[in-house]
This record gives C-alpha cells, sequence and structure tokens, in this order.
C-alpha cells in the first residue's frame, strides 16, 4: 500500500474532517520517527495515515466487528503488508491482545495520543497556530493540568515513551510538535479559518 492508497482509504471511510487531521498528525509523526530511527518513511507514513481509517465506522469497540478488528481484517483480506496490519493491531493492545513489540509498533502508540494533546493545546491558544507554541514549558504547564484535554492517558504516553527509550520532554515531545508544525495547514492549527487536508 502506497501513500496515495492509505489516502483514498481514509477518506472513502472517514468523513470527519478532525479524524482526518488526527491521522494526518500521526503520519507526520511517524516519519519523524522514521527519519530519527533510519527506518522505512514511506512504510511508517503509511501506518500512521490509516491506523484509524475504519474508526468512524466501527466506533463501538467492545463489539466483534469494532475497530480496530474490522479494519484489520479488511486490510488481510486486501493483502496489506501484514507490518502494517500488527502496528494498527498493536496501537489497541488492549482489545486485540496483540503488545506492541517493533520500533514500528512501539513508535506508532508513543505518538498517537501525543498528537491528539498537542492539537488541544493549540486550539485554546489565541492565534489557533500550533506554530506559535516554542516553548516546551508551556505543553508542559497543559499536561500538569488534568482537567486539561482530560479524555487523553497521559501514562500511557509516558510509558510508551520511555518503552522507545526516549526522552519525553526532552525529545519526544519536542520531536512530536515539529512533525505537526511542518502540516499546520492540513492539520487545521495554522490560524486560518479554511485549512482542510488535502492529499
Amino acid at each position: 500500500m502506497d501513500r496515495a492508497q492509505a489516502w483514498a482509504l481514509v477518506t472513502e471511510h472517514t468523513q470527519s474532517l478532525s479524524l482526518r487531521r488526527h491521522m494526518l498528525a500521526v503520519e507526520a509523526a511517524m516519519r519523524a520517527y522514521a527519519r530519527r530511527w533510519g527506518e522505512d518513511e514511506e512504510l511508517w507514513g503509511v501506518v500512521g495515515l490509516v491506523h484509524d481509517f475504519d474508526y468512524e465506522e466501527h466506533q463501538d469497540m467492545s463489539a466483534e466487528d469494532g475497530h480496530p478488528k474490522w479494519g484489520v481484517r479488511y486490510l488481510r483480506q486486501r493483502g496489506a503488508d501484514e507490518r502494517i496490519v500488527r502496528a494498527i493491531e498493536a496501537h489497541a493492545a488492549e482489545r486485540t491482545g496483540v503488545q506492541p513489540q517493533s520500533l514500528l509498533e512501539r513508535s506508532l502508540v508513543a505518538v498517537d495520543e501525543l498528537t491528539g494533546f498537542l492539537t488541544a493545546v493549540a486550539l485554546v491558544r489565541p492565534s489557533r497556530d500550533i506554530r506559535d507554541i516554542t516553548e516546551i514549558k508551556s505543553v508542559k504547564k497543559k499536561w500538569k493540568d488534568r482537567a486539561f484535554a482530560a479524555a487523553v492517558n497521559r501514562e500511557e504516553i509516558e510509558h510508551a515513551a520511555a518503552a522507545l527509550g526516549v526522552d519525553l520532554w526532552g525529545e519526544h515531545v519536542p520531536l512530536v510538535l515539529e512533525a505537526m508544525k511542518a502540516i499546520a495547514a492540513d492539520l487545521g492549527l495554522d490560524g486560518s479559518a479554511d485549512s482542510s487536508p488535502h492529499s
């Protein structure tokens, strides 16, 4: 599966603009980590882009055909690279029983929730521009406020960064933040009202 096929899959199964933007953010972060580790940037980007492609249509995660089980089955039936499929399973280990093992899988777990948190931080800024976040300490302040973005599992992010062997504040948060800044317009985080994700 190449990037164009991955984006076609996303747009076919996901109409929500915010969910599409989430997948674009995770793609950008995964590409940044692929460069960091010297891995296959295209493969890692595709994993990030499609990891939630079935979420909108299959939100009942307790169901047998819920996210990501439906998506995993769909991809396997179409002969997708098993590394992509396993990474999607591993990012939802509590539902699939597949624990993240490879660097690819652990990276996906580490960036997934963090992109959502950084989006929330950007959206409460007056400018609504992620590029205006110039100091990590402003992110850290929001992190410590448990009422802010309360749905974000901070412990999962901390554990995932540790499993990757990267420092949360010294490397992980800055790397993901910079990756998201690079595609701020596609994420709707450039301060403009009319930006929308495109392929």
